[in-house]
């Protein structure tokens, strides 16, 4: 599958409705950004099965600003509408389909278990 261009409207939309979604917020002035877009594009058409989008923060300014990007290239990984994992920075290809293998392996119901104690405590 080819990424995807996600903008403020379609984001909840591909979140919620995909088992996996990996966002890449980027520009096109950055350098990394554009370095690291071959190895997003190459693992979106390896894994058809996980939604690979794409953010423009030059295009989606109020969005970049909503989610709080304050560097890019900055990843988001949600799994079951869940947040991941959350970084900025490029990923060179190995770590790349490492981090999208550890997605894959996580153990969901621990983590809702997880989330279920840590609102318990608040």
């Amino acid at each position: 599958m080819a990424t995807k261009t996600i903008t403020a409207e379609t984001l909840d939309s591909t979140i919620d409705g995909n088992g996996i979604v990996i966002l890449d917020f980027w520009a096109s002035w950055c350098g990394p950004c554009r370095a690291f877009a071959p190895t997003f594009e190459a693992a979106s058409e390896k894994h058809a099965d996980i939604v690979f989008g794409k953010v423009d923060t030059q295009d989606q300014q109020a969005l970049a600003g909503q989610l709080g990007i304050q560097a890019i290239p900055t990843l988001m990984v949600f799994r079951d509408q869940i947040l991941l994992y959350r970084e900025s920075g490029a990923l060179p290809p190995a770590a790349f389909e490492q981090l999208i293998q550890q997605v894959r392996d996580i153990d969901m119901d621990d983590v809702r278990r997880q989330i279920a104690e840590q609102q318990g405590q608040a």
